[in-house]
């Protein structure tokens, strides 16, 4: 089987008559594969920000065709005053990226559409909805073929049968346009009859790498096992894990990398136990305006994530401080490697050599 065999539908896509953004709810996963058509703004900034549409690319695909969207609809209601149509997008633009602050492709992706809205000034309504179309949907197919080769550059780490690899959160296919990335060559390796061997950690918020991590591995036939995440110093020091692979949210200009919290304890204990360990991403994840870690900022989510979300009943005592950061900071010296669709980067890490987007 190829690697495009193991996955049936893409979790983010423009609907054909190019009227609403079609994504999977993922926070009904794994119990229920239900997908909802966001037809404006507002119900694209609750999808973003209540996590239904999540991993920083699918995030910004859905952001490109969401503004796309909530822009058509907004000119096409009658009696539109045509000279607020720079306002109105804009306006629509800042409010989608507001919907998160840590992932960079947000920011980026609008920012594309931004671009292809001042290069098409003066051309008809029609020419100018066309060319916004066009370039969401090349935002979404750049990531595809970004996230195609992150797997064939990162399954070189992955060079012999049986290996154990532990992943964190979810960036797998459900995180992206398409493979995914700390997962795509995870997938591709087991596609060429590798049979790696994944333990996913089970990740707050939102227990997202049981939830999904395990449930789409399964789906394509990986070998999983589940853990919780206070387990893998035990399972690193069992001598069960070869290699860490983890996705990103956001990455610095010195290597310092934003990802779903928990990520930097793996780093500590991976070189602790001498394991390598693995950011993969696209390179639209590397902000060069983070000039490190501390330039980075880290969303804090609700309370109620930790104290009652899924539990049957509340398991915290009423009225108990919560700290719920959605991500921390890994330093670059804890990663072995970035790997991109561009090759692989080693420390120290310089990414000048690239043109990259800036955030809006």
């Amino acid at each position: 089987m190829s690697i495009d065999g193991l996955f049936k539908y893409d979790c983010v896509s423009l609907d054909a008559d190019g009227s609403g953004v079609t994504v999977l709810d993922q926070t009904l996963l794994p119990w229920e594969e239900k997908f909802l058509v966001l037809r404006d703004e507002a119900q694209v900034y609750e999808a973003i920000a209540r996590l239904r549409v999540r991993g920083a690319p699918a995030i910004g695909i859905a952001a490109a065709y969401g503004l796309y969207v909530a822009f058509r609809r907004a000119v096409s209601v009658p009696g539109f005053d045509q000279s607020q149509c720079r306002s109105e997008f804009y306006r629509i633009s800042r409010f989608l990226c507001s919907a998160r602050p840590t992932a960079v492709n947000l920011s980026a992706a609008l920012s594309r559409m931004e671009r292809r809205f001042e290069a098409s000034s003066g051309r008809t309504m029609d020419e100018l909805l066309d060319a916004l179309r066009s370039e969401a949907d090349a935002v979404k197919s750049d990531d595809a073929a970004m996230c195609a080769a992150i797997a064939e550059n990162g399954a070189a780490l992955i060079d012999r049968p049986g290996m154990g690899i532990l992943t964190h959160c979810n960036a797998g296919h459900y995180a992206v346009s398409r493979y995914g990335t700390a997962l795509a060559p995870v997938y591709l390796a087991h596609s060429r009859g590798l049979a790696p061997r994944v333990y996913a950690d089970e990740t707050r918020p939102l227990m997202q790498g049981a939830r999904i991590t395990a449930f789409e591995l399964m789906k394509a036939g990986v070998d999983v096992t589940l853990q919780c995440d206070n387990m893998a110093a035990s399972l690193m020091a069992s001598g069960k894990i070869d290699l860490v692979l983890t996705g990103c949210d956001r990455v610095a200009a010195n290597g310092d990398t934003a990802n779903k919290i928990g990520t930097s304890a793996l780093a500590v204990l991976a070189r602790y136990y001498g394991l390598p360990f693995y950011i993969l991403g696209p390179t639209s994840s590397i902000d060069p305006d983070a000039v490190s870690g501390a330039d980075i900022p880290v969303e804090q989510r609700p309370a109620e994530e930790v104290t009652e979300l899924y539990f049957h009943r509340r398991i915290a005592p009423e009225g108990v401080k919560v700290y719920n950061p959605a991500f921390d900071i890994t330093p670059s010296e804890l990663i072995s490697g970035i790997v991109t669709e561009r090759g692989i980067f080693r420390p120290p890490y310089d990414f000048s050599n690239l043109k990259l987007d800036t955030a809006v």
